[in-house]
Protein backbone atom coordinates (compact mmCIF):
# COMPACT_ATOMS: atom_id res chain seq x y z
CA UNK A 1 0.00 0.00 0.00
CA UNK A 2 0.73 3.56 -0.65
CA UNK A 3 0.09 6.18 1.00
CA UNK A 4 1.22 9.30 -0.17
CA UNK A 5 1.36 12.48 1.97
CA UNK A 6 2.95 15.75 0.80
CA UNK A 7 1.52 17.95 3.46
CA UNK A 8 2.94 19.31 6.34
CA UNK A 9 2.38 17.84 9.94
CA UNK A 10 2.79 21.09 11.88
CA UNK A 11 1.09 23.61 13.91
CA UNK A 12 2.25 26.33 12.16
CA UNK A 13 1.83 25.32 8.79
CA UNK A 14 -0.72 24.49 6.49
CA UNK A 15 -4.43 23.92 8.19
CA UNK A 16 -2.52 23.23 11.79
CA UNK A 17 -2.88 19.39 11.74
CA UNK A 18 0.06 17.33 13.20
CA UNK A 19 -1.71 14.24 12.32
CA UNK A 20 -3.17 13.04 9.07
CA UNK A 21 -5.44 10.07 7.42
CA UNK A 22 -4.06 8.96 4.41
CA UNK A 23 -5.89 6.55 1.66
CA UNK A 24 -4.31 4.19 -0.25
CA UNK A 25 -2.88 5.13 -4.13
CA UNK A 26 -1.90 2.53 -6.86
CA UNK A 27 1.21 1.88 -6.87
CA UNK A 28 1.38 2.93 -10.58
CA UNK A 29 0.55 6.41 -9.12
CA UNK A 30 3.82 6.66 -7.33
CA UNK A 31 6.58 3.97 -9.39
CA UNK A 32 7.86 6.00 -11.92
CA UNK A 33 9.10 3.74 -14.86
CA UNK A 34 9.88 4.27 -18.68
CA UNK A 35 6.19 3.35 -19.51
CA UNK A 36 4.72 5.65 -16.97
CA UNK A 37 6.00 8.42 -15.70
CA UNK A 38 3.69 8.58 -12.44
CA UNK A 39 2.60 11.57 -11.16
CA UNK A 40 4.45 14.32 -8.78
CA UNK A 41 4.37 13.80 -5.43
CA UNK A 42 3.15 17.47 -4.55
CA UNK A 43 0.08 15.90 -6.85
CA UNK A 44 -0.74 12.89 -5.40
CA UNK A 45 -0.52 15.19 -1.98
CA UNK A 46 -3.11 17.35 -3.45
CA UNK A 47 -5.56 14.42 -4.46
CA UNK A 48 -5.30 13.04 -1.22
CA UNK A 49 -7.12 16.91 -0.25
CA UNK A 50 -9.45 17.02 -3.02
CA UNK A 51 -10.62 13.21 -1.03
CA UNK A 52 -11.18 14.73 1.84
CA UNK A 53 -13.68 16.72 3.94
CA UNK A 54 -12.90 19.52 5.51
CA UNK A 55 -14.13 21.05 8.58
CA UNK A 56 -14.33 24.37 9.82
CA UNK A 57 -14.30 23.58 14.04
CA UNK A 58 -15.37 26.76 16.48
CA UNK A 59 -14.91 26.52 20.19
CA UNK A 60 -16.80 29.04 22.09
CA UNK A 61 -15.30 28.79 25.75
CA UNK A 62 -17.63 30.32 28.43
CA UNK A 63 -17.60 34.03 30.28
CA UNK A 64 -16.95 32.50 33.59
CA UNK A 65 -14.34 33.01 36.37
CA UNK A 66 -11.65 30.56 35.92
CA UNK A 67 -13.39 29.15 32.52
CA UNK A 68 -9.95 28.95 30.26
CA UNK A 69 -7.96 25.74 30.09
CA UNK A 70 -4.43 25.20 29.39
CA UNK A 71 -4.76 21.88 28.62
CA UNK A 72 -4.43 20.29 25.53
CA UNK A 73 -8.14 19.95 24.00
CA UNK A 74 -8.93 16.92 21.29
CA UNK A 75 -12.36 16.55 19.58
CA UNK A 76 -13.71 13.44 17.82
CA UNK A 77 -16.52 14.11 15.47
CA UNK A 78 -18.55 11.08 14.75
CA UNK A 79 -20.20 10.28 11.15
CA UNK A 80 -22.89 7.85 9.62
CA UNK A 81 -19.91 5.99 8.51
CA UNK A 82 -16.35 6.49 10.29
CA UNK A 83 -14.91 8.75 12.84
CA UNK A 84 -12.00 10.98 12.88
CA UNK A 85 -10.26 9.67 15.57
CA UNK A 86 -8.65 11.93 18.35
CA UNK A 87 -7.72 15.28 16.61
CA UNK A 88 -5.89 17.47 18.53
CA UNK A 89 -7.39 21.19 18.71
CA UNK A 90 -3.29 23.00 18.47
CA UNK A 91 -3.54 25.78 16.39
CA UNK A 92 -6.11 28.14 16.56
CA UNK A 93 -6.65 30.89 13.71
CA UNK A 94 -7.95 33.44 15.68
CA UNK A 95 -5.87 33.31 19.04
CA UNK A 96 -2.27 32.86 19.85
CA UNK A 97 -3.19 31.75 23.21
CA UNK A 98 -6.20 29.55 23.05
CA UNK A 99 -9.35 28.76 25.40
CA UNK A 100 -9.33 31.62 26.81
CA UNK A 101 -12.48 32.72 28.91
CA UNK A 102 -15.35 33.84 26.56
CA UNK A 103 -13.22 34.01 23.74
CA UNK A 104 -14.40 31.90 20.48
CA UNK A 105 -11.13 29.67 18.54
CA UNK A 106 -11.68 28.18 15.30
CA UNK A 107 -9.52 24.88 13.58
CA UNK A 108 -9.56 23.38 10.49
CA UNK A 109 -10.14 19.30 10.83
CA UNK A 110 -9.50 17.29 8.02
CA UNK A 111 -10.86 13.84 7.26
CA UNK A 112 -11.77 11.43 5.05
CA UNK A 113 -15.72 11.25 4.44
CA UNK A 114 -17.52 10.17 7.52
CA UNK A 115 -20.77 10.57 6.63
CA UNK A 116 -23.47 12.74 7.84
CA UNK A 117 -22.17 14.21 11.54
CA UNK A 118 -24.13 12.46 14.06
CA UNK A 119 -22.14 13.33 17.61
CA UNK A 120 -18.24 14.74 18.98
CA UNK A 121 -16.41 14.05 21.72
CA UNK A 122 -14.31 16.54 22.99
CA UNK A 123 -12.14 16.79 25.99
CA UNK A 124 -8.67 17.46 27.50
CA UNK A 125 -5.95 15.68 29.01
CA UNK A 126 -5.85 17.70 32.56
CA UNK A 127 -2.05 18.89 32.22
CA UNK A 128 -0.88 22.38 33.18
CA UNK A 129 -1.59 24.75 35.43
CA UNK A 130 -5.43 25.64 35.34
CA UNK A 131 -6.61 22.62 33.55
CA UNK A 132 -10.23 22.79 34.40
CA UNK A 133 -12.49 24.11 31.65
CA UNK A 134 -15.95 25.51 31.06
CA UNK A 135 -17.35 24.91 27.12
CA UNK A 136 -20.25 26.89 26.18
CA UNK A 137 -20.30 25.29 22.44
CA UNK A 138 -18.85 23.68 19.15
CA UNK A 139 -20.16 24.86 15.85
CA UNK A 140 -19.03 22.41 13.05
CA UNK A 141 -19.29 23.97 9.56
CA UNK A 142 -18.94 21.30 6.95
CA UNK A 143 -18.64 22.79 3.41
CA UNK A 144 -18.87 19.75 1.15
CA UNK A 145 -21.88 18.19 3.33
CA UNK A 146 -23.65 21.66 2.80
CA UNK A 147 -23.88 21.46 6.58
CA UNK A 148 -23.47 23.83 10.02
CA UNK A 149 -24.13 22.02 13.42
CA UNK A 150 -24.31 23.56 16.51
CA UNK A 151 -23.69 21.49 19.80
CA UNK A 152 -24.31 23.55 22.76
CA UNK A 153 -22.69 22.14 26.08
CA UNK A 154 -22.66 24.60 28.78
CA UNK A 155 -20.79 22.69 31.32
CA UNK A 156 -17.46 21.96 33.58
CA UNK A 157 -15.32 19.74 31.77
CA UNK A 158 -12.90 19.66 35.21
CA UNK A 159 -12.03 17.21 37.35
CA UNK A 160 -13.35 19.04 41.04
CA UNK A 161 -16.80 20.52 39.00
CA UNK A 162 -19.75 19.46 37.96
CA UNK A 163 -19.61 15.17 37.78
CA UNK A 164 -15.52 15.62 37.55
CA UNK A 165 -15.64 14.48 33.96
CA UNK A 166 -12.66 15.86 31.38
CA UNK A 167 -14.30 14.75 27.72
CA UNK A 168 -18.49 15.08 26.96
CA UNK A 169 -20.28 13.58 24.15
CA UNK A 170 -22.40 16.05 22.78
CA UNK A 171 -25.31 15.92 20.20
CA UNK A 172 -26.23 18.90 17.53
CA UNK A 173 -29.14 20.85 17.87
CA UNK A 174 -31.32 20.09 15.37
CA UNK A 175 -33.10 23.64 15.44
CA UNK A 176 -29.69 25.28 15.37
CA UNK A 177 -28.60 23.45 12.23
CA UNK A 178 -27.98 25.86 8.99
CA UNK A 179 -28.39 23.84 5.31
CA UNK A 180 -26.77 25.33 2.12
CA UNK A 181 -25.68 23.91 -1.08
CA UNK A 182 -22.57 21.81 -0.78
CA UNK A 183 -19.42 23.00 -1.81
CA UNK A 184 -17.18 21.03 -4.38
CA UNK A 185 -13.56 20.75 -4.50
CA UNK A 186 -12.12 23.31 -7.58
CA UNK A 187 -8.26 22.34 -8.74
CA UNK A 188 -6.62 25.79 -9.37
CA UNK A 189 -3.19 25.94 -11.37
CA UNK A 190 -1.65 29.14 -11.38
CA UNK A 191 1.42 29.84 -13.37
CA UNK A 192 3.58 32.68 -13.01
CA UNK A 193 4.88 34.69 -15.98
CA UNK A 194 8.74 34.37 -17.01
CA UNK A 195 9.97 37.72 -17.18
CA UNK A 196 11.71 39.80 -14.52
CA UNK A 197 9.94 40.70 -11.37
CA UNK A 198 6.94 38.49 -12.26
CA UNK A 199 6.61 36.42 -8.65
CA UNK A 200 4.64 38.32 -5.63
CA UNK A 201 4.54 37.87 -1.83
CA UNK A 202 1.20 39.02 -1.66
CA UNK A 203 -2.10 37.46 -0.79
CA UNK A 204 -3.65 36.02 -3.99
CA UNK A 205 -7.52 35.90 -4.17
CA UNK A 206 -9.43 34.07 -6.69
CA UNK A 207 -13.42 34.24 -7.58
CA UNK A 208 -14.87 31.83 -9.65
CA UNK A 209 -18.10 32.87 -11.89
CA UNK A 210 -20.79 30.76 -13.45
CA UNK A 211 -22.84 30.61 -16.31
CA UNK A 212 -26.83 32.42 -14.38
CA UNK A 213 -24.63 34.53 -12.27
CA UNK A 214 -23.71 32.18 -9.49
CA UNK A 215 -20.37 33.48 -7.95
CA UNK A 216 -18.45 31.98 -5.12
CA UNK A 217 -16.82 34.03 -2.60
CA UNK A 218 -13.69 35.64 -2.64
CA UNK A 219 -10.96 33.03 -1.36
CA UNK A 220 -7.36 33.34 -0.46
CA UNK A 221 -5.18 30.54 -2.35
CA UNK A 222 -2.41 30.59 0.75
CA UNK A 223 -3.28 29.42 3.74
CA UNK A 224 -0.36 31.54 5.77
CA UNK A 225 2.51 34.13 5.03
CA UNK A 226 4.69 31.83 5.01
CA UNK A 227 2.81 30.28 1.95
CA UNK A 228 2.59 33.80 -0.22
CA UNK A 229 6.86 34.10 0.34
CA UNK A 230 6.84 29.94 -1.19
CA UNK A 231 4.20 30.22 -4.16
CA UNK A 232 3.83 32.84 -7.02
CA UNK A 233 7.57 32.94 -7.43
CA UNK A 234 8.83 33.87 -11.26
CA UNK A 235 7.91 31.30 -14.00
CA UNK A 236 6.51 28.74 -11.62
CA UNK A 237 3.55 26.51 -11.19
CA UNK A 238 1.33 26.43 -8.14
CA UNK A 239 -1.60 24.06 -7.68
CA UNK A 240 -4.51 24.42 -5.40
CA UNK A 241 -7.24 22.41 -4.26
CA UNK A 242 -10.02 24.85 -3.10
CA UNK A 243 -13.54 24.06 -1.68
CA UNK A 244 -16.11 26.38 -2.86
CA UNK A 245 -19.76 26.94 -3.83
CA UNK A 246 -21.04 24.95 -6.91
CA UNK A 247 -20.92 27.45 -10.09
CA UNK A 248 -22.07 24.35 -12.21
CA UNK A 249 -20.80 23.06 -15.15
CA UNK A 250 -19.85 26.32 -16.89
CA UNK A 251 -17.14 28.50 -15.69
CA UNK A 252 -18.10 32.02 -17.50
CA UNK A 253 -14.87 33.90 -15.91
CA UNK A 254 -13.03 34.35 -13.15
CA UNK A 255 -11.61 37.30 -10.78
CA UNK A 256 -8.34 36.94 -9.40
CA UNK A 257 -6.05 39.64 -8.31
CA UNK A 258 -4.17 40.58 -4.74
CA UNK A 259 -4.45 42.58 -2.20
CA UNK A 260 -0.94 44.83 -2.87
CA UNK A 261 0.95 43.46 0.77
CA UNK A 262 4.64 42.53 0.50
CA UNK A 263 7.90 44.39 -0.73
CA UNK A 264 7.56 43.02 -3.94
CA UNK A 265 3.75 42.64 -4.46
CA UNK A 266 3.46 43.66 -8.57
CA UNK A 267 2.65 39.97 -10.41
CA UNK A 268 2.59 38.69 -13.58
CA UNK A 269 0.11 36.04 -14.16
CA UNK A 270 0.89 33.98 -16.92
CA UNK A 271 -2.31 31.94 -16.98
CA UNK A 272 -5.00 29.50 -14.63
CA UNK A 273 -6.66 26.74 -14.78
CA UNK A 274 -9.38 25.00 -13.50
CA UNK A 275 -10.79 21.85 -13.29
CA UNK A 276 -14.00 20.83 -11.24
CA UNK A 277 -13.48 17.91 -9.11
CA UNK A 278 -16.46 15.89 -9.14
CA UNK A 279 -17.10 12.96 -6.49
CA UNK A 280 -15.40 10.09 -7.59
CA UNK A 281 -11.51 12.45 -8.18
CA UNK A 282 -11.73 12.85 -11.63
Amino acid sequence: YYFPCQRWLAVEEDDGQIARELVPVDEAFVKKDSENEGQSPATLGLEQKAKSTTYTVKVKTGDKKNAGTDANVFIILYGSKDDTGIVSLKASKINKNKFERGKVDEFTVESVDIGDLKKIKIGHDNKGNSTGWFLEWVEIDAPSLGQCLKFPCGRWLDKSEDDGATERIIFPADLQTVEYIPFVPYEITVYTSDIFGAGTDADVFIVLYGSDGNCTQQKSLCLNKREQRMYFERNSVNQFIVELEDVGDIIEKIRIGHNGSGINSGWHLDRVTIRRLLPNGK
